[in-house]
């Protein structure tokens, strides 16, 4: 049975924080609020909480995790990252996107797409996440709370609860986050390419979409 927390947006309380984070440490699930949706997350270097992810969402190898990151230094440590990318990630980080780029060997081969070695990363701008990332003190493995046979987000915590209960160890209710998911783009190629369009704005990439 899931644990329930309500929790506050712009100020979360330390000692909700500090027990979200001993779950994760310990190897189980969390929902959690992020700046475009809730997203279910794990410890990066839990193999079982992650293969469970995938059965929520009925993912295949192929599906891109996230790892959600505190700043643009820890993205550098798990994804190899350039100059004009750097500057891209500068000019658009934190926000609702999510970049594909390619895996440094810090990131586990289970994490990676198993053809082309990459990963997606993230830095979110929201209070509860990012206090979640500083007790942690490293990236949250990540994946977007839409359920199979559902066309957008969960963004009730009450449907939530009555949904995963018996398969995540804690909801975290922080109030309607909204249904947008992130816009994912794709970093790895000589222009940058939109994989998803989403919350973030595209203006920044010469991208046009539709």
């Amino acid at each position: 049975m899931a644990q329930f927390f309500s929790i506050h947006t712009d100020t979360p309380h330390l000692r909700l924080i500090k027990q979200a984070v001993a779950i994760v440490r310990s190897g189980g699930i969390i929902v959690y609020p992020t700046d475009s949706c809730y997203a279910l997350g794990c410890h990066l270097g839990d193999k079982e909480a992650m293969t469970r992810i995938r059965t929520i969402r009925e993912v295949d190898e192929r599906h891109h995790f996230t790892l959600v990151c505190r700043n643009l230094a820890e993205i550098a440590t798990y994804a190899k990252v350039d100059n004009s990318q750097y500057r891209l990630l500068k000019a658009t980080t934190p926000g609702s996107y999510t970049f594909i780029l390619q895996a440094t060997r810090e990131v586990p081969r289970r994490m990676q797409h198993p053809k082309r070695s990459t990963i997606g990363l993230r830095i979110p701008d929201h209070p509860v996440v990012l206090a979640l990332l500083e007790e942690l003190g490293e990236p949250l493995l990540s994946s977007t709370l839409i359920l199979p046979g559902d066309e957008l987000p969960l963004n009730d915590a009450e449907e939530i609860r009555e949904r995963l209960e018996h398969q995540v160890e804690l909801v975290m209710d922080a109030g309607s986050c909204g249904i947008d998911m992130t816009t994912v783009i794709d970093l790895t190629t000589a222009v940058p390419e939109l994989i998803r369009p989403g919350k973030g704005s595209l203006e920044l990439f010469g991208i046009e979409h539709g």
